[in-house]
């Protein structure tokens, strides 16, 4: 089902910016909707617009979407299970009318507004609402435990946060206690457990949209004034690094690098006008940020959003969107689901889907090789189509995605190639929130295995002479908030040191193997990039997270996380009891699969950077123990502190090692658990 705001007559009111009919019928004022409608569509046609007529801010992007597309669906939000439909009048009014309360509240030009919570159109609307005012929205991710959130507060000096729900609202109030009462103002979207709650300066973004939409009933003008304000210069949003090495650094991105790098991406293809998009994927992320805000208003995309991030999967097959990002992690997962529930099938369908995905597979790998599938493969293709791919295609949410890309980090050849076996033209993109994130991608009919792909249109990329990649481009920041010698460290005559190593191939498709500060020499001179072969273990399903060591040894090693879930399956089909992930990770049998998995990347490493032990650990790497950043990142200097007693019983003799480690629970609560470890050497 779906219920549907639209642009037409009493059906929007436009004096409160948007609305329902019956909001409009109960006010009588039809009449002066139909004028301020007219004031609104008058104020986009004086859009700001660039310097080839195009526009220069996201706030202009959306007023040309209004005069150019004034019936196409903006964005669908599924609300108590009924995708409620806004098209651009509606989304641009609500727009406007938040900046008019916000200023307000008190949000000022040149400073950050906070925003943490999940995907909320009211969310992205507010964010949109702080660029009009030429402020900037600092998203931050939900999970941030109160302890992380002061570092984050110092960053644009933000009076003014906007949360999802009360438990956003409640690490604000503790973060009051240790910041001179700042956030001043929080304003919250979901109501629930608030309502009784008198703490100053708390209010709801209902009510702060309704004062901007009676501020717009009396000050009509003000709406060609914020319409007008946000230029091409203006910082879009002020984005966070990841802090694998020390605090997060804010990253500011302008307007003007997030339409550039958007339209860079259109000119190769891999946007297109009108996508429909699902927005899913963390608000704190580049990634969300560009394909949602930046392509989706600059290319007037139907942005789809879930009820909830528990729904995300069930909600995405209702979408079936054209063009789909994810993460590695996210794909693997896709891809253990398929697994699981064809080993779940009967039998007749396991023989199906494992005959005509296994040559299909192969016929995809000589494929990326440059050869052709002939007559009788692409006839067996044809037939898996009808019986086996399309129906997974449907199942998965895919059956339209004519699109679909994964970046942030390598992924495994095994499940780029099943994807791509199955028809979803996956690729692999790459780029930094340094360069919104938008530097190379994979293109149509020229995807290769160990390749990010060739620059993007108007994207230079130079490898300098200690092998790492620099860039440049409109889409490339012009410096780190407040942090000049990051910023002269990172930029050099506008040349960006990603802090990447890589190559290009004869073709020009470039490689990326690593991370410069992560290039490490064993005790006999063997250079290696711990990172690159991390990328290889978790390419296995049944890995989660790795962290290899060696730097200095004389042999390489790895601490290993397990796939709870992956692992688990594995368990049951093979019906070996376990009570938790620590007893679940220490069983022969699971050390033995594990062990499979090491001997399989060692023969695509030289002799000498083979892996020679390894130690499955009791527990998963966590965000909140300070062992990876929240995008999943390694922490490495962490890990190997914490885990120093294992490292060095790796590179003894014993086979196993007793270690206590702290856990951290949801609730913030800790406790320690001693295990002993098995050490596995590696054939």
């Amino acid at each position: 089902m779906s219920a549907t705001r639209t642009s037409e007559g009493a059906r929007l009111r436009f004096q409160e910016g948007a609305g329902a009919a019956d909001e409009v019928a109960q006010s009588g004022g039809e009449g002066r909707a139909t004028e301020l409608r007219t004031r609104l569509v008058a104020a986009s046609e004086r859009w700001q617009g660039g310097s080839e007529g195009e526009p220069a801010s996201l706030i202009a992007a959306m007023a040309h979407n209004v005069l150019a597309y004034p019936a196409r669906v903006a964005v669908r939000e599924r609300d108590r299970g009924i995708w409620v439909e806004h098209d651009w009048v509606a989304i641009l009014g609500d727009v406007i009318a938040l900046a008019a309360g916000l200023q307000e509240a008190g949000v000022r030009p040149g400073h950050a507004v906070m925003v943490i919570g999940d995907n909320r159109l009211r969310l992205y609307e507010a964010m949109l609402a702080t660029m009009a005012l030429c402020a900037f929205p600092a998203p931050i991710y939900p999970d941030v435990p109160p302890s992380e959130l002061k570092h984050y507060s110092q960053l644009g000096h933000p009076e003014v946060a906007i949360v999802e729900d009360q438990e956003q609202v409640d690490k604000l109030l503790e973060l009051r206690k240790h910041s001179d009462g700042q956030p001043r103002t929080i304003v919250y979207h979901d109501p629930r457990g608030l309502k009784a709650c008198n703490e100053p300066g708390l209010v709801s973004l209902e009510a702060l949209l309704e004062r901007g939409r009676a501020r717009l009933g009396r000050e009509p003008a003000l709406i060609d004034a914020l319409m007008m304000q946000a230029t091409a210069r203006d910082t879009a949003v002020l984005l966070h690094s990841s802090g694998t090495t020390g605090m997060p650094k804010g990253i500011p991105l302008s307007q003007a690098n997030i339409i550039g790098g958007v339209r860079n991406a259109a000119a190769a293809g891999y946007f297109r006008l009108h996508e429909e998009h699902y927005a899913y994927l963390p608000m704190a992320w580049v990634g969300d940020f560009v394909f949602t805000l930046g392509a989706g208003l600059v290319l007037a995309f139907t942005i789809n959003i879930p009820e909830r991030q528990e729904t995300v999967l069930h909600d995405l097959r209702e979408v079936a969107p054209t063009m789909y990002l994810a993460a590695p992690r996210a794909w693997d997962h896709m891809l253990t689901r398929v697994q699981v529930g064809m080993a779940e099938s009967t039998r007749f369908k396991r023989f199906l889907y494992e005959w005509f995905m296994g040559r299909a597979i192969e016929v995809e790998r000589r494929r990326l090789d440059g050869h052709a599938p002939n007559i009788g493969e692409r006839f067996v293709r044809q037939l898996g189509e009808w019986l086996v791919f399309a129906p997974i295609r449907d199942i998965l949410g895919l059956s339209r995605a004519r699109r679909a890309y994964t970046g942030g980090e390598a992924l495994g050849e095994d499940t780029f190639l099943t994807f791509r076996a199955l028809g979803i033209n996956l690729r692999q993109f790459y780029g930094q929130t340094e360069t919104a994130a938008l530097t190379a991608a994979q293109g149509d009919g020229d995807v290769k295995l160990h390749t990010v792909g060739r620059p993007m249109p108007n994207v230079e990329v130079r490898i300098d002479e200690r092998g790492e990649i620099l860039v440049r481009s409109t889409s490339v920041f012009d410096g780190y908030y407040e942090n000049p010698d990051a910023t002269a460290e990172a930029l050099h005559e506008g040349w960006l040191s990603t802090g990447d190593t890589g190559y290009f191939e004869p073709d020009g498709q470039l490689v990326v193997l690593g991370r410069v500060s992560e290039v490490m020499h064993t005790a006999g001179g063997e250079r290696f990039v711990p990172n690159y072969i991390e990328n290889r273990l978790k390419f296995s399903p049944y890995i989660r997270n790795a962290a290899v060591i060696g730097a200095g040894r004389e042999r390489l090693g790895a601490l290993v996380c397990i796939d709870f879930e992956a692992v688990g399956h594995w368990a049951e089909e093979r019906a070996l009891p376990y009570t938790s992930y620590a007893d679940l990770s220490q069983r022969p049998e699971v050390v033995a699969l594990i062990a499979g998995v090491f001997e399989r990347v060692n023969r695509v490493l030289k002799p000498e950077l083979a892996l020679r032990r390894f130690v499955n650990l009791p527990k998963d790497f966590d965000a909140d123990d300070g062992e990876i950043t929240r995008t999943r990142k390694l922490r490495r200097r962490t890990v190997e502190e914490r885990y120093a007693v294992v490292i060095e019983a790796l590179y003894g003799a014993a086979e196993t090692v007793d270690f206590d480690t702290a856990i951290t629970y949801e609730s913030g609560q800790t406790s320690a658990m001693r295990r002993t470890l098995q050490l596995k050497r590696v054939d």
